[in-house]
């Protein structure tokens, strides 16, 4: 389904000995549900030098402090990247300096998830999810932020939020309901609450417990002000019955593919729900033959297919 594409080579810096040499990204990354080869996608030289110059500054804090902080930002920058092997070693070895780090394993386990290890992933946040700090936020800044600058997530949600996400990915989806209903207890601003309600929504679909799902969907304040999640928030109003599930193939986001990752999958949803399975999988085999084989709704029409394909056999 996918080719080998090269990647271009710019001047970066060795993060475990802080050496200068050339960083060459890893094109292959791990294989797919599907069987497919998950590769680096190509960029221009204009698109990755600020996203290398990030990294060069990620690793100069690093030399000079290899603090948890430090070594989250330079994990971070490698996954910005989409070297999640590289940016999984960076959080791996920082593990080995703070063991008890929930933001450190918060984040490894989202890099997980980005290459279908599942089960790390769900230990990563399990663990995290008993370390961290109850009832109260730590504000998590942004590595590429919003349009308002406005950091709007906090580690406690993207905790649950991810943890919930491994779970639904897995097919536990009763578990994952439990998790996405503490989560909302740290949805604290309407981008946030979108997120976790769609994912809560499909999880209670995927149960069978639809007057639960409907009632959650009354909840949504069709008025909310959204400023990163616009693509949740749609796919909740194609539920609601109140935008045409058409409405879903169509975006203004400025990653256009990533959006409608997003979106499609909620098109996806949308015909399992009508018990429309045929559709369903055009939808998902349509999906899976764009590029942002990393969005959530990439990975989630990957497993929802893989799931059907293996149940249909």
């Amino acid at each position: 389904m996918k080719q080998a594409i090269l990647i271009l080579s710019l001047v970066g810096l060795c993060w475990s000995c802080g050496t200068p040499e050339v960083f060459q990204p890893e094109t292959f990354q791990g294989i797919s549900l599907t069987g497919d080869s998950l590769l680096i996608p190509n960029r221009t030289e204009e698109q990755l030098k600020p996203l290398m110059d990030k990294l060069a500054e990620a690793q100069a804090d690093f030399n000079a402090e290899p603090s948890e902080m430090n070594t989250i930002w330079l994990g971070r920058r490698y996954a910005y990247l989409m070297d999640y092997k590289k940016s999984i070693d960076v959080f791996s070895e920082g593990l080995n300096q703070f063991p008890n780090s929930y933001k450190l394993l918060r984040h490894r386990g989202h890099r997980y998830v980005s290459l279908r290890q599942f089960d790390k992933a769900v230990a990563d946040f399990e663990k995290a999810h008993a370390l961290m700090p109850i009832g109260e936020t730590d504000t998590e800044p942004d590595g590429a932020p919003n349009k308002m600058n406005i950091p709007l997530s906090n580690t406690q949600f993207n905790i649950l939020y991810h943890y919930g996400l491994a779970l639904y990915l897995q097919g536990q989806f009763d578990e994952a309901e439990l998790i996405y209903r503490e989560c909302m207890e740290y949805s604290d601003n309407p981008d946030l609450k979108v997120a976790t309600m769609d994912w809560l929504y499909m999880t209670l679909q995927r149960q069978g417990k639809t007057e639960s799902a409907e009632a959650l969907l009354s909840t949504l304040d069709q008025e909310a002000e959204i400023i990163e999640n616009d693509s949740y928030f749609k796919r909740l109003m194609v539920y609601n019955r109140k935008l045409p599930v058409e409405a879903l193939f169509e975006t203004d986001n400025d990653d256009a593919a990533l959006s409608l990752a997003t979106q499609g999958y909620g098109v996806a949803n949308w015909h399992l729900y009508n018990d429309r399975m045929d559709e369903a999988i055009g939808v998902f085999q349509q999906l899976l033959e764009s590029p942002s084989w990393s969005a959530f709704g990439y990975i989630a029409a990957e497993a929802d297919y893989a799931r059907l394909q293996s149940e249909l056999q």
